[in-house]
Protein backbone atom coordinates (compact mmCIF):
# COMPACT_ATOMS: atom_id res chain seq x y z
CA UNK A 1 0.00 0.00 0.00
CA UNK A 2 1.32 3.46 -0.96
CA UNK A 3 1.23 6.01 1.85
CA UNK A 4 -1.00 8.99 1.04
CA UNK A 5 0.48 11.20 3.75
CA UNK A 6 4.03 11.87 4.85
CA UNK A 7 5.00 12.92 8.34
CA UNK A 8 7.99 15.23 8.52
CA UNK A 9 9.74 15.58 11.87
CA UNK A 10 9.65 19.16 13.14
CA UNK A 11 11.30 20.55 16.31
CA UNK A 12 8.31 22.80 17.04
CA UNK A 13 5.21 20.79 16.10
CA UNK A 14 6.70 17.28 16.37
CA UNK A 15 5.22 16.36 12.99
CA UNK A 16 4.17 18.27 9.88
CA UNK A 17 1.74 16.27 7.80
CA UNK A 18 2.18 16.53 4.04
CA UNK A 19 -0.28 14.85 1.69
CA UNK A 20 0.14 14.22 -2.03
CA UNK A 21 -1.53 17.55 -2.85
CA UNK A 22 0.72 19.59 -0.58
CA UNK A 23 3.78 17.69 -1.77
CA UNK A 24 3.23 19.09 -5.28
CA UNK A 25 3.80 22.58 -3.87
CA UNK A 26 6.61 21.63 -1.49
CA UNK A 27 8.60 20.38 -4.49
CA UNK A 28 8.08 23.57 -6.52
CA UNK A 29 10.96 26.02 -7.09
CA UNK A 30 9.45 28.87 -5.03
CA UNK A 31 9.11 26.67 -1.94
CA UNK A 32 12.44 24.84 -2.36
CA UNK A 33 14.18 28.21 -2.68
CA UNK A 34 13.14 28.92 0.92
CA UNK A 35 15.66 26.32 2.06
CA UNK A 36 18.23 29.00 1.21
CA UNK A 37 16.56 31.99 2.87
CA UNK A 38 17.34 32.55 6.55
CA UNK A 39 14.37 33.23 8.79
CA UNK A 40 16.18 35.86 10.89
CA UNK A 41 18.61 37.44 8.42
CA UNK A 42 22.06 37.64 10.01
CA UNK A 43 20.89 36.93 13.55
CA UNK A 44 23.15 33.87 13.75
CA UNK A 45 26.03 36.34 14.10
CA UNK A 46 24.51 37.18 17.50
CA UNK A 47 22.51 34.03 18.32
CA UNK A 48 24.57 31.12 16.92
CA UNK A 49 21.57 28.76 16.77
CA UNK A 50 19.45 31.10 14.64
CA UNK A 51 20.31 29.37 11.37
CA UNK A 52 16.78 28.17 10.63
CA UNK A 53 15.22 28.91 7.25
CA UNK A 54 11.94 30.10 5.79
CA UNK A 55 11.38 26.58 4.45
CA UNK A 56 10.70 24.89 7.79
CA UNK A 57 8.76 27.93 8.98
CA UNK A 58 6.48 27.69 5.95
CA UNK A 59 5.88 24.00 6.60
CA UNK A 60 4.99 24.85 10.19
CA UNK A 61 2.58 27.58 9.10
CA UNK A 62 0.90 25.12 6.73
CA UNK A 63 0.48 22.59 9.57
CA UNK A 64 -0.97 25.17 11.96
CA UNK A 65 -3.27 26.64 9.31
CA UNK A 66 -4.78 23.20 8.73
CA UNK A 67 -5.34 22.75 12.46
CA UNK A 68 -6.94 26.20 12.81
CA UNK A 69 -9.22 25.56 9.82
CA UNK A 70 -10.36 22.26 11.33
CA UNK A 71 -11.03 23.91 14.69
CA UNK A 72 -13.04 26.89 13.45
CA UNK A 73 -15.12 25.00 10.85
CA UNK A 74 -16.06 22.04 13.03
CA UNK A 75 -19.85 21.61 12.78
CA UNK A 76 -20.28 22.01 16.54
CA UNK A 77 -18.62 25.42 16.39
CA UNK A 78 -20.46 26.96 13.47
CA UNK A 79 -24.00 25.71 14.04
CA UNK A 80 -25.05 28.88 15.86
CA UNK A 81 -23.49 31.36 13.44
CA UNK A 82 -26.09 33.55 11.68
CA UNK A 83 -26.53 32.02 8.23
CA UNK A 84 -23.99 29.31 9.02
CA UNK A 85 -21.01 28.92 6.71
CA UNK A 86 -22.39 27.71 3.36
CA UNK A 87 -18.86 27.51 1.90
CA UNK A 88 -18.06 24.54 4.18
CA UNK A 89 -21.54 23.09 4.53
CA UNK A 90 -20.53 19.89 2.74
CA UNK A 91 -17.43 17.70 2.59
CA UNK A 92 -16.48 18.97 -0.88
CA UNK A 93 -16.47 22.61 0.22
CA UNK A 94 -14.52 21.82 3.36
CA UNK A 95 -11.91 19.88 1.38
CA UNK A 96 -11.48 22.65 -1.21
CA UNK A 97 -11.11 25.50 1.25
CA UNK A 98 -8.91 23.57 3.68
CA UNK A 99 -6.50 22.82 0.84
CA UNK A 100 -6.64 26.44 -0.37
CA UNK A 101 -5.79 27.70 3.14
CA UNK A 102 -2.93 25.23 3.56
CA UNK A 103 -1.57 26.14 0.12
CA UNK A 104 -1.71 29.84 0.95
CA UNK A 105 0.06 29.18 4.25
CA UNK A 106 2.83 27.19 2.57
CA UNK A 107 3.36 29.80 -0.15
CA UNK A 108 2.92 32.98 1.91
CA UNK A 109 6.68 33.63 2.28
CA UNK A 110 7.90 32.67 -1.20
CA UNK A 111 8.39 36.34 -2.06
CA UNK A 112 10.94 36.90 0.69
CA UNK A 113 14.22 38.40 -0.43
CA UNK A 114 17.68 37.19 0.61
CA UNK A 115 18.02 37.52 4.38
CA UNK A 116 14.27 38.05 4.70
CA UNK A 117 13.28 41.45 6.14
CA UNK A 118 16.80 42.85 6.53
CA UNK A 119 16.83 44.96 3.36
CA UNK A 120 13.31 44.72 1.97
CA UNK A 121 12.10 48.22 2.83
CA UNK A 122 15.16 49.97 1.42
CA UNK A 123 16.18 47.92 -1.61
CA UNK A 124 12.90 47.18 -3.37
CA UNK A 125 11.45 49.70 -5.84
CA UNK A 126 8.59 51.82 -4.53
CA UNK A 127 5.31 49.93 -4.42
CA UNK A 128 6.94 46.52 -4.11
CA UNK A 129 6.99 44.19 -1.10
CA UNK A 130 7.65 40.53 -0.45
CA UNK A 131 3.85 40.03 -0.31
CA UNK A 132 3.51 41.37 -3.85
CA UNK A 133 6.25 39.00 -5.01
CA UNK A 134 4.55 36.09 -3.21
CA UNK A 135 1.28 36.88 -4.96
CA UNK A 136 3.03 36.94 -8.32
CA UNK A 137 4.77 33.62 -7.69
CA UNK A 138 1.49 31.92 -6.76
CA UNK A 139 0.00 33.05 -10.08
CA UNK A 140 3.08 31.83 -11.97
CA UNK A 141 2.29 28.96 -14.34
CA UNK A 142 4.59 26.60 -12.43
CA UNK A 143 2.65 27.07 -9.18
CA UNK A 144 -0.81 27.70 -10.62
CA UNK A 145 -0.44 24.54 -12.70
CA UNK A 146 0.35 22.45 -9.61
CA UNK A 147 -2.66 23.91 -7.83
CA UNK A 148 -4.84 23.04 -10.81
CA UNK A 149 -3.59 19.43 -10.68
CA UNK A 150 -4.67 18.95 -7.07
CA UNK A 151 -7.65 16.91 -6.01
CA UNK A 152 -9.83 18.94 -5.99
CA UNK A 153 -8.30 21.54 -8.36
CA UNK A 154 -7.53 24.79 -6.51
CA UNK A 155 -7.78 28.26 -8.04
CA UNK A 156 -4.48 30.11 -7.79
CA UNK A 157 -6.32 33.42 -7.34
CA UNK A 158 -7.97 32.14 -4.15
CA UNK A 159 -4.62 30.96 -2.79
CA UNK A 160 -2.86 34.24 -3.59
CA UNK A 161 -5.50 36.30 -1.82
CA UNK A 162 -5.47 34.07 1.26
CA UNK A 163 -1.66 34.05 1.39
CA UNK A 164 -0.89 37.76 1.46
CA UNK A 165 -3.79 39.07 3.53
CA UNK A 166 -6.55 41.62 3.05
CA UNK A 167 -4.36 44.72 2.82
CA UNK A 168 -2.05 43.49 0.06
CA UNK A 169 -4.13 40.95 -1.83
CA UNK A 170 -4.03 41.06 -5.64
CA UNK A 171 -7.29 42.27 -7.12
CA UNK A 172 -8.19 44.72 -4.38
CA UNK A 173 -10.60 44.28 -1.47
CA UNK A 174 -11.23 40.70 -0.38
CA UNK A 175 -14.71 39.19 -0.23
CA UNK A 176 -15.78 38.47 3.35
CA UNK A 177 -15.13 34.71 3.13
CA UNK A 178 -11.61 35.06 1.72
CA UNK A 179 -10.84 37.78 4.23
CA UNK A 180 -11.81 35.40 7.03
CA UNK A 181 -9.64 32.64 5.60
CA UNK A 182 -6.68 34.99 5.22
CA UNK A 183 -6.90 35.67 8.96
CA UNK A 184 -5.98 32.00 9.53
CA UNK A 185 -2.59 32.81 7.99
CA UNK A 186 -1.89 36.47 8.79
CA UNK A 187 -4.05 37.53 11.76
CA UNK A 188 -2.22 39.48 14.46
CA UNK A 189 -3.77 37.36 17.20
CA UNK A 190 -4.72 34.00 15.67
CA UNK A 191 -2.60 33.76 12.52
CA UNK A 192 -0.56 30.61 11.91
CA UNK A 193 2.36 32.71 10.65
CA UNK A 194 2.76 34.59 13.92
CA UNK A 195 2.23 31.52 16.09
CA UNK A 196 4.92 29.57 14.28
CA UNK A 197 7.60 32.23 13.98
CA UNK A 198 7.44 33.23 17.64
CA UNK A 199 7.88 29.69 18.95
CA UNK A 200 10.37 28.71 16.24
CA UNK A 201 12.52 31.83 16.62
CA UNK A 202 12.60 31.40 20.40
CA UNK A 203 13.68 27.77 20.01
CA UNK A 204 16.53 28.53 17.63
CA UNK A 205 17.80 31.67 19.33
CA UNK A 206 17.71 29.89 22.67
CA UNK A 207 15.71 32.60 24.45
CA UNK A 208 12.61 31.83 26.55
CA UNK A 209 10.57 34.88 25.55
CA UNK A 210 8.74 33.65 22.45
CA UNK A 211 7.07 30.63 24.00
CA UNK A 212 3.36 30.75 24.81
CA UNK A 213 0.46 28.30 25.02
CA UNK A 214 -0.17 28.01 21.29
CA UNK A 215 -1.90 24.65 21.71
CA UNK A 216 -4.43 26.27 24.05
CA UNK A 217 -4.95 29.02 21.51
CA UNK A 218 -5.64 26.46 18.78
CA UNK A 219 -8.28 24.82 20.98
CA UNK A 220 -10.17 28.03 21.72
CA UNK A 221 -10.10 30.02 18.46
CA UNK A 222 -13.59 30.55 16.99
CA UNK A 223 -15.37 32.32 14.15
CA UNK A 224 -17.45 35.04 15.81
CA UNK A 225 -19.43 38.12 14.76
CA UNK A 226 -17.54 41.41 14.71
CA UNK A 227 -18.70 43.77 17.46
CA UNK A 228 -19.37 47.44 16.77
CA UNK A 229 -18.18 50.30 19.00
CA UNK A 230 -21.19 49.83 21.28
CA UNK A 231 -20.52 46.11 21.69
CA UNK A 232 -23.38 44.99 19.45
CA UNK A 233 -23.02 42.08 17.02
CA UNK A 234 -22.72 42.93 13.32
CA UNK A 235 -23.26 40.74 10.27
CA UNK A 236 -19.52 40.46 9.65
CA UNK A 237 -17.44 37.53 10.89
CA UNK A 238 -13.88 37.40 12.18
CA UNK A 239 -11.62 35.19 14.27
CA UNK A 240 -12.07 35.46 18.01
CA UNK A 241 -11.64 33.26 21.03
CA UNK A 242 -13.52 31.50 23.77
CA UNK A 243 -13.07 33.06 27.19
CA UNK A 244 -10.64 30.31 28.15
CA UNK A 245 -8.28 31.33 25.36
CA UNK A 246 -7.89 35.01 26.27
CA UNK A 247 -4.86 34.36 28.45
CA UNK A 248 -3.23 32.49 25.55
CA UNK A 249 -3.67 35.56 23.35
CA UNK A 250 -2.21 37.72 26.12
CA UNK A 251 0.77 35.36 26.27
CA UNK A 252 1.22 35.51 22.47
CA UNK A 253 1.25 39.30 22.42
CA UNK A 254 3.63 39.55 25.35
CA UNK A 255 5.85 36.92 23.71
CA UNK A 256 5.93 39.09 20.60
CA UNK A 257 6.70 42.18 22.69
CA UNK A 258 9.62 40.48 24.41
CA UNK A 259 10.94 38.91 21.20
CA UNK A 260 11.03 42.34 19.59
CA UNK A 261 12.65 44.06 22.54
CA UNK A 262 15.18 41.29 23.25
CA UNK A 263 15.87 39.61 19.89
CA UNK A 264 14.57 41.39 16.79
CA UNK A 265 15.75 44.79 18.07
CA UNK A 266 19.10 43.60 19.42
CA UNK A 267 21.59 46.40 18.73
CA UNK A 268 24.27 44.16 17.13
CA UNK A 269 21.72 42.31 15.03
CA UNK A 270 20.43 45.63 13.69
CA UNK A 271 23.87 46.98 12.73
CA UNK A 272 24.59 43.80 10.77
CA UNK A 273 21.37 44.49 8.86
CA UNK A 274 22.68 47.99 8.08
CA UNK A 275 26.01 46.63 6.86
CA UNK A 276 24.20 44.06 4.71
CA UNK A 277 22.18 46.87 3.12
CA UNK A 278 25.41 48.82 2.48
CA UNK A 279 26.90 45.80 0.72
CA UNK A 280 23.82 44.97 -1.33
CA UNK A 281 23.38 48.58 -2.44
CA UNK A 282 26.81 48.41 -4.10
CA UNK A 283 26.65 44.77 -5.25
CA UNK A 284 23.15 44.53 -6.74
CA UNK A 285 22.69 45.85 -10.31
CA UNK A 286 21.16 49.29 -9.96
CA UNK A 287 21.44 49.06 -6.18
CA UNK A 288 18.09 47.32 -5.66
CA UNK A 289 16.53 43.87 -5.75
CA UNK A 290 15.04 42.60 -9.01
CA UNK A 291 11.27 42.31 -9.23
CA UNK A 292 10.98 39.95 -12.20
CA UNK A 293 10.09 36.54 -10.83
CA UNK A 294 12.81 34.48 -12.52
CA UNK A 295 15.55 36.75 -11.18
CA UNK A 296 13.94 36.64 -7.77
CA UNK A 297 13.92 32.83 -7.77
CA UNK A 298 17.62 32.78 -8.67
CA UNK A 299 18.69 35.05 -5.80
CA UNK A 300 19.24 33.43 -2.39
CA UNK A 301 21.21 33.90 0.81
CA UNK A 302 23.70 31.37 -0.51
CA UNK A 303 24.55 33.57 -3.49
CA UNK A 304 24.80 36.70 -1.38
CA UNK A 305 26.97 34.91 1.18
CA UNK A 306 29.32 33.70 -1.54
CA UNK A 307 29.54 37.22 -2.95
CA UNK A 308 30.30 38.66 0.50
CA UNK A 309 33.17 36.24 1.11
CA UNK A 310 34.60 36.80 -2.35
CA UNK A 311 34.35 40.60 -2.11
CA UNK A 312 35.86 40.61 1.39
CA UNK A 313 39.19 39.40 -0.05
CA UNK A 314 39.14 41.59 -3.16
CA UNK A 315 39.69 45.34 -2.60
CA UNK A 316 38.52 46.03 -6.14
CA UNK A 317 35.17 44.21 -5.72
CA UNK A 318 31.89 46.09 -5.42
CA UNK A 319 30.97 46.42 -1.77
CA UNK A 320 34.42 45.32 -0.55
CA UNK A 321 34.43 47.49 2.55
CA UNK A 322 31.06 46.21 3.80
CA UNK A 323 31.81 42.62 2.81
CA UNK A 324 34.95 42.78 4.92
CA UNK A 325 32.98 44.19 7.86
CA UNK A 326 30.47 41.33 7.61
CA UNK A 327 32.96 38.54 7.00
CA UNK A 328 35.35 39.60 9.74
CA UNK A 329 32.77 40.72 12.31
CA UNK A 330 34.14 44.27 12.36
CA UNK A 331 30.72 45.87 12.73
CA UNK A 332 30.32 49.49 13.79
CA UNK A 333 30.01 49.89 17.56
CA UNK A 334 27.07 51.37 19.43
CA UNK A 335 27.65 55.02 20.29
CA UNK A 336 24.22 56.12 21.50
CA UNK A 337 20.83 54.77 22.49
CA UNK A 338 18.07 56.56 24.44
CA UNK A 339 18.09 56.05 28.18
CA UNK A 340 15.09 54.36 29.84
CA UNK A 341 12.30 56.89 30.17
CA UNK A 342 13.31 58.82 27.05
CA UNK A 343 11.14 56.75 24.70
CA UNK A 344 8.61 59.51 24.03
CA UNK A 345 11.27 61.76 22.54
CA UNK A 346 13.52 59.02 21.22
CA UNK A 347 13.00 59.92 17.56
CA UNK A 348 13.94 63.58 17.97
CA UNK A 349 16.86 62.85 20.29
CA UNK A 350 18.16 60.02 18.12
CA UNK A 351 17.91 62.08 14.95
CA UNK A 352 19.70 64.98 16.60
CA UNK A 353 22.57 62.78 17.82
CA UNK A 354 22.86 61.06 14.45
CA UNK A 355 22.91 64.38 12.58
CA UNK A 356 25.53 65.98 14.82
CA UNK A 357 27.82 62.94 14.87
CA UNK A 358 27.65 62.71 11.08
CA UNK A 359 28.53 66.38 10.78
CA UNK A 360 31.44 66.00 13.19
CA UNK A 361 32.98 62.74 11.92
CA UNK A 362 31.57 62.17 8.41
CA UNK A 363 28.58 60.25 7.11
CA UNK A 364 30.69 57.30 5.96
CA UNK A 365 31.67 56.31 9.51
CA UNK A 366 28.21 56.71 11.08
CA UNK A 367 25.16 54.45 10.79
CA UNK A 368 21.83 54.43 12.61
CA UNK A 369 19.06 51.91 13.17
CA UNK A 370 15.54 53.15 13.84
CA UNK A 371 12.77 50.69 14.61
CA UNK A 372 9.41 50.73 16.35
CA UNK A 373 7.13 47.86 17.33
CA UNK A 374 3.63 49.24 17.74
CA UNK A 375 1.54 48.00 20.65
CA UNK A 376 -1.86 49.54 21.34
CA UNK A 377 -5.11 47.59 21.60
CA UNK A 378 -5.76 43.97 20.69
CA UNK A 379 -9.44 44.05 19.78
CA UNK A 380 -11.40 40.89 18.90
CA UNK A 381 -14.67 39.23 20.00
CA UNK A 382 -14.67 36.84 22.95
CA UNK A 383 -17.30 34.16 23.53
CA UNK A 384 -18.10 34.21 27.23
CA UNK A 385 -19.04 31.08 29.16
CA UNK A 386 -22.71 32.13 29.31
CA UNK A 387 -22.87 32.43 25.52
CA UNK A 388 -22.67 36.22 25.33
CA UNK A 389 -20.06 38.10 23.31
CA UNK A 390 -17.74 40.76 24.65
CA UNK A 391 -14.79 42.74 23.39
CA UNK A 392 -11.36 41.40 24.31
CA UNK A 393 -10.39 44.74 25.82
CA UNK A 394 -13.40 44.56 28.14
CA UNK A 395 -12.37 41.09 29.28
CA UNK A 396 -8.63 41.76 29.62
CA UNK A 397 -6.90 44.86 30.93
CA UNK A 398 -3.66 43.79 29.28
CA UNK A 399 -5.10 43.57 25.76
CA UNK A 400 -6.07 47.23 25.89
CA UNK A 401 -2.56 48.47 26.65
CA UNK A 402 0.16 46.53 24.85
CA UNK A 403 3.21 48.81 25.12
CA UNK A 404 5.09 50.21 22.15
CA UNK A 405 8.77 49.34 21.82
CA UNK A 406 11.30 51.81 20.40
CA UNK A 407 14.93 51.58 19.44
CA UNK A 408 17.18 54.26 17.98
CA UNK A 409 20.83 53.24 17.87
CA UNK A 410 23.64 55.39 16.51
CA UNK A 411 26.83 53.52 15.58
CA UNK A 412 30.33 54.58 14.57
CA UNK A 413 33.20 52.87 12.80
CA UNK A 414 35.73 51.35 15.19
CA UNK A 415 38.43 53.66 13.82
CA UNK A 416 36.68 56.71 15.27
CA UNK A 417 34.56 55.16 18.00
CA UNK A 418 36.65 56.16 21.01
CA UNK A 419 37.01 59.70 19.74
CA UNK A 420 33.29 59.93 18.98
CA UNK A 421 32.39 58.57 22.41
CA UNK A 422 34.48 61.23 24.15
CA UNK A 423 33.07 63.97 21.94
CA UNK A 424 29.48 62.85 22.57
CA UNK A 425 30.01 62.72 26.33
CA UNK A 426 30.91 66.42 26.21
CA UNK A 427 28.09 67.41 23.87
CA UNK A 428 25.12 65.12 24.55
CA UNK A 429 23.44 67.43 27.07
CA UNK A 430 23.53 70.30 24.60
CA UNK A 431 22.22 68.14 21.76
CA UNK A 432 19.35 66.71 23.81
CA UNK A 433 18.39 70.12 25.22
CA UNK A 434 18.36 71.65 21.75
Amino acid sequence: MVATERRLYDPVHEFVRVGANELRLVESRPVQRLRRIHQLAGSSLVYPGATHRRFEHSLGVMELAGRIFDAITHPSRIKNLPGGLPEVADAEGRRYWRLAVQSGALLHDTGHLPFSHAAEHELLPEGWSHERLSGGLILLDEVAGRLEQMDPPIRAEDVARIAVGPDKAPGGRLPAWLRLLSEIVVSDFFGADRMDYLVRDALHTGVPYGRFGHQRLLETVRILPVLDAAGRETKYLTLGAERGGVEAVEALLMARYFMFSQVYMHRVRLIYDRHLIDFLRQWLPGGCFPTDLESHLALTDSKVDAAIWEAADDPAAAGHRWARVLARREHFKTLYEPHPGEEERYMRAGRAVEREVRAQFGADVVRAARIKHKGGKAEFPVLLRNGDLASSTAVSNLLGRIPDTYRYYVYTDRTVHDQARDWLANNLSRIIED
